[in-house]
């Protein structure tokens, strides 16, 4: 049982796909307990790791920012982390579409700053990090994808996005040339692409990584406006 359960609320988002068929993302939503100065609040999308597919919330509150709101982080952002349905991917290209979907919906919904919104996720989620701002590069303001990787074909829709990727090096789930390949090809083509490989933590290179505020300091240094400017 999470410590503090209501620091998170719990909701479905309901879309239609490309066939006009209805389905369901239920998401986790925190939103900052110390009053911003500014009028409207950055996002964070966290997509989480296979294991935590389905539509039990405590599955989704088992690792990265749901995990340690639960325990009691403060974030300067407002989370959404949504829940991936049983057998699929984030990746998939409906999901992907899903997720532009809830991103916009939040937006509209809970006063956020569109130029300061942005997308992090875990292994599977790491793979629908690169996914979604590669088919969304004007959504994301920047990405963290862990210990994911993707599709080479997409880099020059990535070039736009800013982008720090982590991975273990000693990973035996999901490869570390995975991350190695598209950050290379991303930054060659001269996109702002990073990689942070860690010793001895083989597949979970995600705690270190949310626990680390220098990465939540780094995302919201990134405005989509300025972006625009370059």
């Amino acid at each position: 049982m999470s410590s503090v359960p209501s620091r998170q609320e719990e909701h479905e988002f309901v879309w239609s796909d490309s066939q006009g068929q209805k389905r369901t993302f239920p998401f986790l939503l925190y939103r900052p307990s110390t009053p911003q100065p500014e009028s409207k609040l950055p996002l964070l999308i966290f997509l989480h790791g296979a294991g935590e597919r389905g539509t039990d919330f405590q599955l989704a509150k088992k690792h990265g920012p749901p995990k340690l709101i639960d325990q009691g982080e403060d974030y300067p952002f407002v989370v959404v982390s949504p829940q991936c349905p049983l057998d699929q991917w984030w990746a998939m290209r409906e999901n992907v579409d899903g997720l532009a979907q809830l991103t916009q919906f939040i937006q509209s919904e809970y006063n956020i700053d569109t130029n300061r919104t942005y997308l992090t996720g875990m292994s599977m989620g790491g793979y629908g990090t690169w996914a979604a701002a590669a088919a969304y590069p004007e959504l994301f303001a920047a990405i963290i994808p862990i210990c994911g990787g993707a599709d080479l074909a997409n880099a020059a829709d990535l070039k736009a996005t800013p982008a720090w990727a982590f991975h273990g090096r000693e990973d035996d789930i999901v490869p570390l040339i995975r991350s190695e390949e598209i950050v290379g090809k991303v930054a060659k083509i001269g996109g702002d692409a990073r990689l942070t490989i860690y010793d001895n933590v083989q597949h979970d290179s995600w705690s270190v990584t949310y626990a680390n505020r220098e990465i939540y300091d780094w995302l919201l240094s990134h405005e989509i406006r300025n972006r625009r400017k370059a």
